[in-house]
C-alpha cells in the first residue's frame, strides 16, 4: 500500500543526532510512513547507525559522492512514494502528532503544501519558545508567494519564512518536475518552496507546534558567508527568469534583491576587515553605504570616518593634478 507520507532525511557525519531524527518519524501517528535516509558521504557512523534498523522500517541510500544537502534530499525525493513528502533534517525531530494533523489540514483546504510552528531547542537541551508567534501564524492562513517572499528578505523580515519546514504532495512535485536547487547550500528550502508556490501550489498554515529545530553551533544554516549569498543571488535571477510574478510578488521579490545586495556588501566587507585589508573595506563602504548598517555601532563609525578621510585625500590629490 502507498504510504501516507515519507520522510527524506539527508545525513551527513550525523552520528549524534540521527536516532533521535528516525525515532521520531516511526513515532508518527495515525498514518503510514516511509523513511528514507541518503548518507551523503559521512565519515563518522552515521550510516551503521541508519541501516542498524530493519529495511522495511528506514530504507537507506548511501550516495557514491557527496552531493551537499539539496542533492542527498533530491536522492530520496526520486525514490520516495508516499502521498505526501516530508524533509527532515537529521539534527532535528517531530512530534508524532504532526504529520497526521498537517495532512488533515491540507486536504480540507484542497492544498498542495502545508506548514507548521517550531518548537527551537537550544544545543543544552533547553526548549525556547516557538520559532513564530502562534497568533502571527493563525493569523496567516495560508501563505501566497508574495508573503513568502516578503519574509525571507535577508536581514529585514520581522519573522523569516525560510526556517519553515512544508509537507509537499508528492504527486505536485513531480508533475511540475519541482527539486532543490543542488548549487545552493543555505537557501535550497526557499526556493524549493517559493518555486511551488509559483507553479500555483497552495500552501496553509497549520498554527500548532510540530517540529522540533534544535540549534547547533557550526551548522552550515546558522553561518552566512559571501558565497551563500552569492549562490542565492545567482539562483533568484533563475527564479525570476522561470517563474512567473503578480504585482505584490515582484515587489517583495525587489525587496529581497536589494536586501541580498545589502547582505553580499556587508559580508565582503567583514571579509575585507578580517584580511586587514583597509582599503578594500572602505571601497566597500564608499560603493554601498547601505552594508555599514548592519555592522556594530563601533566598527561603522569607525568605517565612516576613514571613508571620508579617504576621500578628502583623493580630492586633494584631484585637485593637484588638475
Amino acid at each position: 500500500m502507498q504510504p501516507d507520507v515519507t520522510f527524506v532525511i539527508a545525513a551527513y557525519n550525523a552520528e549524534l543526532t540521527i536516532e533521535r531524527a528516525i525515532a521520531s518519524a516511526i513515532a508518527q501517528r495515525d498514518v503510514s510512513v516511509e523513511i528514507i535516509v541518503v548518507d551523503d558521504q559521512s565519515r563518522d557512523r552515521t550510516l551503521d547507525l541508519a541501516r542498524s534498523y530493519p529495511e522495511d522500517i528506514v530504507r537507506v541510500v548511501a550516495l557514491e559522492q557527496n552531493r551537499g544537502p539539496g542533492g542527498a534530499r533530491n536522492a530520496g525525493l526520486e525514490l520516495a512514494r508516499g502521498r505526501w513528502v516530508a524533509v527532515l533534517d537529521s539534527d532535528d525531530a517531530v512530534y508524532p502528532g504532526r504529520i497526521c494533523t498537517m495532512i488533515d489540514r491540507a486536504e480540507k483546504a484542497g492544498a498542495e503544501i502545508a506548514v507548521d510552528n517550531l518548537q527551537v531547542v537550544r544545543e543544552d537541551g533547553v526548549a525556547e519558545e516557538t520559532m513564530f508567534p502562534a497568533d502571527y501564524l493563525e493569523g496567516l492562513g495560508e501563505i501566497s508567494l508574495a508573503d513568502y517572499i516578503a519574509g525571507n528578505v535577508v536581514f529585514e523580515s520581522r519573522f523569516n519564512l525560510g526556517y519553515l519546514k512544508p509537507i509537499f504532495q508528492r504527486r505536485f512535485l513531480s508533475e511540475n518536475g519541482l527539486r532543490y536547487d543542488e548549487g545552493l547550500i543555505i537557501g535550497e528550502d526557499y526556493i524549493l518552496l517559493a518555486s511551488a508556490l509559483a507553479k500555483g501550489g497552495k500552501c496553509v498554515v497549520e498554527p500548532t507546534t510540530g517540529y522540533v529545530y534544535h540549534i547547533r553551533t557550526g551548522s552550515i544554516s546558522r553561518v552566512l558567508e559571501l558565497h551563500h549569498v552569492e549562490a542565492m543571488r545567482k539562483a533568484d535571477l533563475v527564479f525570476a527568469r522561470t517563474h512567473s510574478m503578480d504585482a505584490a510578488a515582484e515587489a517583495a521579490f525587489a525587496r529581497r534583491t536589494r536586501s541580498l545586495r545589502k547582505a553580499a556588501s556587508f559580508l565582503s566587507l567583514v571579509q575585507h576587515i578580517k584580511a586587514r585589508s583597509p582599503l578594500k573595506a572602505v571601497w566597500t563602504v564608499l560603493s554601498d553605504p547601505a552594508a555599514v548598517r548592519h555592522m556594530g555601532m563601533p566598527i561603522a563609525v569607525r568605517l565612516r570616518r576613514v571613508a571620508a578621510q579617504f576621500a578628502a585625500g583623493a580630492g586633494e590629490v584631484k585637485g593637484a593634478g588638475s
